[in-house]
């Protein structure tokens, strides 16, 4: 279908407009742009994916550049959940349903539920019965609820990538019970690299592409697809991910006495600046683990040079982040593949360039 430029520029405004009452946290205001949307002749699915999606894309964008505040962020977020179920349930023209079953959850322990909320309406506009299973659902609880109501496929949804390992155990659980998964989010590489190394039958990089080819027909796996969980990751023999996962939290306290040495004045930190240090150790350490998991140096090093830019962002010396490696390194030197990784993290690190100034955590 072919846009006009006065289209463009209409929808452009729209969203700019959308933007103001969600940061200002005006959800009637929201509400009633999104609604004049609907009643101007936008279909609803366009209002939820080139309006209000592209919309909450720019807030997270703008909390990562530090021009938002955690608290915006997430006032923001609400909003646009509470916006998408108002269009839901505003009678609106839909397909009747015909096209089959269809289960979207969000693997467990990923609570960024947006993204899965958003395809499942859409196809539920587009004619399919969907089981919208929510946030954070346990693969047990999944699998239950596939025993207990028979779908055509799953589409399950994982921004974060430190859920990979959950996300396998959920693609094999689906496919040992003869059920396809079509997987999407962030967390599954731009490419789905990711949701093809972990099994999926399917990948999706958005919610009309998803729709798309679910509506295609997606083939059931075996039966005995599945059941090995570890027979596609072969480099996980070597237990480097295993060994490294379950020493998590004795990593964090290492690197943190080695900082200390490092960084004198982090001695005067206050409980809540030690916590914030520890948060952050713990989430490149998590990091590090799920790129072993994959095999992945790339999404490792992705995830420092990103957190490199949030800590600029926020005028705190991404500097601090070198030592860090150095200390896992230490650490870990007998795990080959972790020492790997380790080294391209740091190679990155140093051709990036990076303001001085006081260590993470330190005040303001």
């Amino acid at each position: 279908m072919n846009v006009t430029t006065a289209e463009i520029h209409r929808i452009r405004t729209m969203r700019d407009h959308l933007w103001a009452t969600m940061t200002d946290r005006d959800e009637h205001g929201a509400a009633g742009i999104v609604f004049s949307a609907l009643d101007e002749g936008m279909d609803a699915e366009a209002v939820l994916l080139d309006l209000i999606a592209p919309v909450q894309a720019r807030v997270g964008t703008e909390w990562a550049a530090n021009r938002l505040t955690v608290a915006q962020e997430h006032a923001a977020s609400a909003i646009a959940e509470r916006v998408i179920a108002a269009v839901a349930h505003r009678p609106a023209p839909r397909a009747t349903p015909g096209l089959g079953r269809v289960t979207v959850a969000c693997v467990e322990q990923e609570w960024h539920v947006l993204p899965a909320r958003l395809l499942a309406e859409v196809l539920t506009l587009r004619g399919w019965h969907v089981d919208f299973l929510g946030a954070q659902v346990p693969t047990p609880h999944l699998v239950a609820h596939l025993h207990s109501s028979p779908v055509d496929a799953v589409a399950l949804s994982s921004s974060v990538p430190t859920r990979l390992p959950a996300a396998h155990a959920a693609i094999s659980a689906c496919k040992a019970v003869g059920v396809p998964v079509l997987a999407g989010g962030a967390a599954f590489g731009p490419d789905g690299r990711y949701a093809h190394l972990l099994g999926a039958n399917a990948w999706a990089p958005d919610a009309r592409s998803a729709a798309r080819q679910l509506a295609d027909g997606i083939p059931r796996p075996g039966l005995s697809e599945g059941r090995q969980r570890f027979d596609d990751l072969p480099h996980l023999s070597d237990q480097e991910y295993t060994l490294v996962a379950r020493s998590r939290g004795q990593l964090v306290k290492q690197v943190l006495v080695g900082l200390e040495e490092r960084f004198p004045a982090m001695a005067a930190y206050t409980d809540r600046q030690r916590e914030h240090t520890a948060e952050d150790l713990a989430h490149i350490v998590e990091f590090l683990s799920v790129a072993l998991y994959v095999d992945d140096d790339d999404l490792f090093t992705t995830f420092l040079t990103w957190t490199a830019g949030i800590l600029t962002a926020r005028r705190v010396p991404a500097r601090s982040l070198r030592p860090a490696l150095d200390i896992l390194a230490t650490e870990l030197k007998d795990f080959p593949r972790t020492t790997r990784v380790l080294d391209q993290a740091r190679r990155a690190l140093d051709g990036a360039v990076t303001p001085t100034g006081r260590h993470p955590g330190a005040p303001a």
